[in-house]
């Protein structure tokens, strides 16, 4: 059983609340991007959707286009796609229509996390992107509405394809195994908006936290390392600065 082209318009319709309000992260991860954002280059990251989905965006705008492989990874990733799924890309960030964005564009850099039992607990991020988005080293500025949207929209699509709960169950596990290799907590948003950490190498245990203690990733440890890694770019670290981190809990 697949989620069906009406299944997607009602995820999209479910499903269209913005990480931050007041903020445009891309413009903050741009600089170290080639001036795109990390989340709207294939570059960066290849959006996967299923083949219904397709059918939604094909028959809502002129947007998307079929991802066509640059270079051995890329054509890898799509040989590798299962059968019902397709690689897209989009006309580029300046272009974008925010009501005919992917799922995987909603949601990105988060996923939905389960535990070892199974049971979902909350989201976490794709941390193959932490050098390359602001977001993940600041979950503080995440709205609850977006927590609360992308939960409800995966949780109606998991109803309808539990091919894709357990895609989402595999990566949670290949999670765990990187971060306690790294020895490393994993840092997770409830749908309470609760910011938890699960410890590693002890067998899953949660802790509650809150949002100043998670970890910042290089560069955006400071506004120096920053600045550092723009310069590193051939861009002009003077023009750019982080938004100040808040140095108390909220």
């Amino acid at each position: 059983m697949v989620a069906s082209k009406n299944d997607f318009e009602k995820i999209y319709n479910m499903f269209s609340a913005n990480i931050a309000k007041k903020l445009d992260c891309g413009k903050i991860c741009a600089p170290l991007n080639n001036g795109q954002p990390a989340c709207c280059t294939t570059e960066n990251a290849i959006p996967i959707v299923e083949k219904e989905e397709w059918k939604l965006l094909k028959s809502r705008t002129d947007l998307w286009k079929r991802f066509k492989p640059f270079d051995k990874a890329s054509k890898k990733i799509v040989d590798e796609l299962p059968s019902d799924t397709c690689a897209v890309e989009c006309k580029g960030a300046s272009l974008c229509e925010r009501d005919n964005r992917s799922l995987a564009c909603r949601s990105f850099p988060f996923f939905p996390y389960f535990d070892s039992k199974g049971t979902l607990l909350g989201l976490t991020c794709y941390w193959e992107f932490e050098d390359r988005c602001w977001v993940i080293s600041n979950l503080h500025v995440v709205e609850k509405q977006f927590v609360s949207e992308m939960i409800r929209a995966y949780e109606f699509l998991f109803k309808k394809d539990g091919d894709q709960r357990e895609a989402f169950i595999d990566e949670s596990k290949r999670m765990r195994k990187v971060f306690s290799r790294r020895n490393e907590p994993i840092q997770l948003i409830s749908r309470k908006m609760e910011y938890l950490m699960i410890l590693p190498k002890s067998k899953g245990r949660v802790i509650k936290t809150d949002a100043l203690s998670f970890i910042p990733y290089k560069p955006f440890t400071s506004d120096k390392d920053y600045k550092k890694a723009i310069k590193e770019e051939g861009k002009d670290p003077k023009k750019y600065s982080l938004p100040k981190r808040p140095t108390t809990n909220f």
